[in-house]
């Protein structure tokens, strides 16, 4: 979750930043300190960094092996009425009536010419019951426009999300909902538990490229509080050596799973095809906004992974290939993992005759150095995106 601004805060709700309304997460004060520096996402404060000496490559090391647990800023939309199904379909690339309660499904928005307008994860909590689950950017009032003469209900439920991440989470989980989570829980499902004695909606997602849940406050029948749902996360964690992290952390595993961040890797003018997102785009289905564009749209991938052995790939970096021009870098950080910086690299127009998967090219750093490049598939650890799908059978089954 990639911000350009950090700010500081001590202990109030909200600050205002002109022109906009800051929030502050409710869990805020069990980890805030003099030295936390907090970033800017959703209109709303995360901790990107704990203190001036934390060590992310530890927590990262945590992350990999182990479990950490995050308050996150990403927020839910609801979408709520006998219409809620059909608003949805009009404005998402994916189809979305035959998504199962309790299933999760990737859904792209686009512009009416086809550009990615916001990308998240939809999650149908009833029949006429979804939310959203978007990334950077305001989407409420998109929403709420092209709801107008349907019978739904949009609004903001204010639901903080905490995300327990990593190989353990599961165990945590089901800890924390006192051995109830199914042995079916598989990826991208989610449902209502009763999480340390209060009822939650909790989801087989994450932004990590691990095993891991989320859990939804303001999202049961009665108000969530906050600071018995902390201290019950970590009561139960304990014996499992959880940890709260920053997202200094998850920044690094995010990058090195592929995860892209609309807004800053996936540029406002680029399509589902562009950014290498073209399978969740459903062209079959009728009348969702930006069709007919993406109808007759190139079908060329223009984002993709760059692994530098020499350099960390950062962000507006410029990319040469045979001595010109041909891109720059989003995002980028060192893997510890790989032992290498990795990124994601933006060209500017597509190959002709050809694609940019394995080409070599040039990074220029800030001073002028010039590093040599490859050009690769995303993610750069775990190609076949099998550790987030874990089997869960059960603590005995984790254990062995």
């Amino acid at each position: 979750m990639r911000a350009s601004r950090h700010y500081y805060v001590e202990s109030f709700d909200t600050v205002s930043l002109a022109p906009y309304r800051i929030s502050r997460s409710p869990f805020a004060h069990r980890y805030t300190t003099p030295e936390t520096v907090h970033a800017v996402y959703c209109n709303r404060l995360y901790p990107m960094k704990s203190s001036f000496d934390e060590n992310p490559i530890a927590a990262y090391w945590k992350l990999r092996q182990g479990v950490l647990l995050y308050d996150v800023p990403e927020m839910p939309l609801a979408i709520e009425g006998p219409d809620a199904a059909r608003l949805l379909e009009r404005v998402l690339a994916c189809r979305v009536a035959d998504l199962g309660i309790g299933r999760c499904r990737y859904g792209l928005a686009c512009n009416d010419d086809g550009a990615i307008l916001m990308d998240g994860v939809l999650m149908r909590l009833a029949e006429d019951r979804f939310w959203y689950v978007i990334a950077n950017g305001e989407f409420l009032s998109w929403l709420k426009a092209h709801a107008i003469g349907l019978d739904v209900q949009v609004f903001d439920p204010r639901s903080r999300v905490l995300q327990i991440q990593g190989p353990t989470s599961l165990d945590v989980a089901d800890a924390a909902i006192r051995g109830g989570l199914p042995a079916d829980f598989r990826y991208f499902r989610a449902g209502f538990f009763e999480v340390c004695g209060q009822t939650l909606w909790v989801s087989r997602t994450g932004w990590t490229g691990e095993a891991g849940i989320e859990i939804y406050c303001s999202s049961g029948p009665e108000p969530t509080d906050h600071d018995a749902l902390w201290d019950g996360l970590f009561a139960c964690g304990e014996r499992f050596g959880m940890e709260f992290s920053t997202g200094s952390s998850m920044g690094i595993r995010r990058i090195e799973a592929g995860i892209l961040d609309n807004g800053s890797d996936i540029e406002s003018d680029l399509t589902p095809f562009g950014a290498g997102l073209g399978q969740f785009v459903r062209l079959d289905k009728e009348g969702f906004i930006g069709k007919a564009a993406l109808e007759r749209a190139d079908r060329s991938q223009l984002l993709f992974g760059l692994i530098c052995p020499t350099a960390m790939p950062e962000p507006g970096m410029a990319v040469g290939y045979e001595d010109r021009h041909v891109g720059h870098v989003t995002i980028g950080t060192w893997s510890p993992t790989l032992d290498t910086g990795v990124g994601y690299v933006r060209f500017d127009r597509s190959l002709p005759g050809d694609d940019w998967l394995a080409k070599t090219v040039h990074l220029h750093d800030h001073d002028g150095t010039r590093h040599t490049a490859t050009v690769d598939t995303l993610p750069f650890v775990d190609k076949e995106k099998q550790l987030p799908r874990a089997a869960w059978g059960g603590p005995a089954a984790a254990a062995g």
